[in-house]
Parts: C-alpha cells; sequence; structure tokens
C-alpha cells in the first residue's frame, strides 16, 4: 500500500476523537465496519495508519448479489496482508425484496455490534461521510421532518448489546458500544481519490445508481445542483444535531417529572403513562416518541421500524384532539392531560 501523508492521517485521528468524544487510548481496539466500497476501503486504510496495530475489521455479507461473498473476501484479503483480524458477518435469513436497504440496515447493525462486543471493542466505527449526511438532511427534510430526524446521521451514537448468559435464556450481559462516524466532515471525492492513490481494492454497488431507492435520487439531485453544497447542508445537520442533543436533556428532565405510574396497575413498566399538560407540541412529540421506544423495548416490538425519521404528527394530531391512535406497534389512548402507551392488542379475526 501506498504511504499515507503525516497531515492527512492527523486529520482522520483528530475526527475519530471529537466523533468519539475523546482520544483513542494506546492499545484500545478501533472496530471498523467495512462494506468494500471506496469510501469505507479509505476509512480502513486511514484507521490502519492512525492506530497501528488496534483496528479490526468486520464486512457483513447481505447475500443480495451473486458477487457480495467476493467483496468480503477481497476486503479479509487486504486485512490479512495487513496483519488486520477480519470477520465476514453473513446475514443468515432473507432479506426479501421489499424495502431492501431498510431490512439490510435492521439486519446489518445487530451483526456488527455483537462482532464488536466480541472482539473486546468499545467503539465501532462506520463510514458514512459528508455526501451520505447531505443526502439524508435532503431526504428527511422532504418528507417533512423535525429537528430530531433533520439531525441526520449522528457523530456519536451508544449502542447497548445484549447477550444471553448460560443456557437459561433469563439472564443477559449487557455491554455498551459507542457507535462512531468519523468522516462526516469528508467528501466521497476525496475518499474515493484517496482509495485511487493508495492502490486500494475497491468494489462500487450497483444499487448506489438503482433510481428505484430515494437515497439514489437524492443523490442525482445534489450532483446535478452545484448550488446545493453538500458540506453546507452537512453544516445545517449538524447545527440541528446541537438543537436537538439540548431538546433531549429537557426531554430527559421532563420523563423523570411528567411520567406517571399509576396505583393497581399490575404490569408498570410494560406501559407508560405521560402527563402532558401544558407541553408545546416539540415536547409532546419528544415525549411521545421516548415513550413509544421505550414500550417497544420492553416488549420486544421490532417491526415495524420505528426511528428518528418516522412521522408521527397524524399519531399527534389525534391526541391532541383527544382521540386514541396507534403508531409502530403501540396504542395511545387520551384521558385528560395523561397520554397512556401500550402495545397494540392484536387484532381480531373475522
Amino acid at each position: 500500500m501506498n504511504a499515507l501523508d503525516r497531515a492527512t492521517v492527523e486529520r482522520f485521528r483528530g475526527d475519530f476523537a471529537r466523533a468519539l468524544g475523546r482520544s483513542v487510548s494506546p492499545g484500545e481496539r478501533v472496530a471498523l465496519a467495512v462494506s468494500g466500497g471506496p469510501d469505507s476501503m479509505a476509512m480502513l486504510a486511514l484507521a490502519y495508519a492512525a492506530f497501528p496495530g488496534q483496528v479490526v475489521a468486520a464486512t457483513v455479507d447481505h447475500r443480495l448479489r451473486a458477487a457480495s461473498a467476493d467483496e468480503a473476501a477481497m476486503v479479509a484479503g487486504w486485512c490479512e496482508a495487513a496483519a488486520i483480524p477480519h470477520a465476514i458477518l453473513p446475514v443468515e435469513d432473507e432479506i426479501g425484496t421489499s424495502a431492501v436497504q431498510a431490512r439490510a440496515r435492521e439486519r446489518r447493525y445487530p451483526l456488527l455490534l455483537r462482532w464488536a462486543v466480541d472482539s473486546g471493542a468499545k467503539n465501532l466505527a462506520t463510514a458514512h461521510h459528508a455526501d451520505d449526511q447531505a443526502e439524508t438532511f435532503l431526504m428527511r427534510a422532504a418528507r417533512g421532518s423535525g429537528v430530531a430526524g433533520l439531525a441526520g446521521i449522528r457523530a456519536l451514537q451508544t449502542r447497548e448489546v445484549s447477550k444471553p448468559v448460560g443456557d437459561s435464556g433469563m439472564v443477559f450481559d449487557v455491554s455498551t458500544v459507542a457507535l462512531v462516524r468519523p468522516l462526516l466532515h469528508w467528501r466521497v471525492a476525496e475518499l474515493r481519490a484517496l482509495a485511487v492513490a493508495l492502490a486500494l481494492p475497491f468494489v462500487d454497488d450497483p444499487s448506489n445508481a438503482d433510481d428505484h431507492y430515494d437515497r439514489t435520487r437524492f443523490r442525482a439531485l445534489l450532483q446535478a445542483t452545484r448550488w446545493l453544497d453538500p458540506s453546507q447542508l452537512a453544516k445545517s445537520a449538524a447545527y440541528a444535531a446541537e438543537a436537538d442533543a439540548t431538546l433531549r436533556e429537557i426531554e430527559n428532565w421532563l420523563w423523570r417529572t411528567r411520567k406517571i405510574v399509576p396505583v393497581g396497575v399490575e404490569d408498570p413498566d410494560f406501559q407508560s403513562w405521560l402527563d402532558i399538560a401544558d407541553l408545546p407540541r416539540e415536547l409532546k412529540r419528544r415525549m411521545c416518541r421516548s415513550a413509544i421506544e421505550s414500550v417497544r423495548a420492553v416488549n420486544a416490538i421490532a417491526r415495524p421500524a420505528f426511528d428518528d425519521s418516522t412521522n408521527i404528527e397524524p399519531l399527534l394530531d389525534a391526541l391532541e384532539a383527544g382521540k386514541s391512535a396507534t403508531q409502530a406497534g403501540i396504542l395511545v389512548s387520551v384521558k385528560g392531560n395523561v397520554w397512556r402507551f401500550v402495545e397494540e392488542p392484536p387484532r381480531r379475526s373475522v
């Protein structure tokens, strides 16, 4: 591999530390998700230079294309030559043909996070860059997303990974992994140029040119509209993320002070009651999201998908009108100023 210049390595090391919120300690494992595209291969080379002897890598084989196994093997071969421990993580169940990218993501991250924990890493880095952030910002804006959605791809997220202990299935060991995006200030063009200059092997996923996907269409819009600067759009997403973080602090305080535990309820942990009196709509929105996520988590509800980009405005409209409504497998009912969140009961068969 051709050598990287010191300034580029220092830039990456600094961006990694800023995303992580601290410097990487000597000897600390640095886990990377490497797809085999030019972006992730560039990240692999940068991390290899910035954190010598500390990098471990994994490639998820989604089995969506015949060439995916060869692409994973390509990454494995480069890692072997660089003495980087590498794992290929196959998706065992079929992803299907609808909502392919979302379903692939749902399967990819649990595999990667579990692998990171098994590898002894406390962080996992992905190669999302400024152009990805700009595309996400525009996609979310087009859907009418609020502050949380416009914040786009977070530089840092904390994920919990549960692993069963023993054979009982009742005891779990929970580990925390920092999901890090150190390349959010890097443009896709410079990462590709870096991969070419270093003579790195890489592949271009054909789905990136398939206009069946929303992201592909927004990518084409950015490429065709020069005055839409991806770097500036990525900055707007970062400002939205700062605002979102501040609002989340307020939300956490409200969650502690406005959550009600009614007397006589047998399963209070599986439900949530919130006093929303006098709250502005944005805080109702955030409390509502927190309650939905909480009830989904304790009831192990994974589908339908629910995240920061999910539109809950129709739900809020109904609740503010005093009507019950459902969202993401959760039934929300209204009694005065209290909103009750509970798992949606199964539909009766006719």
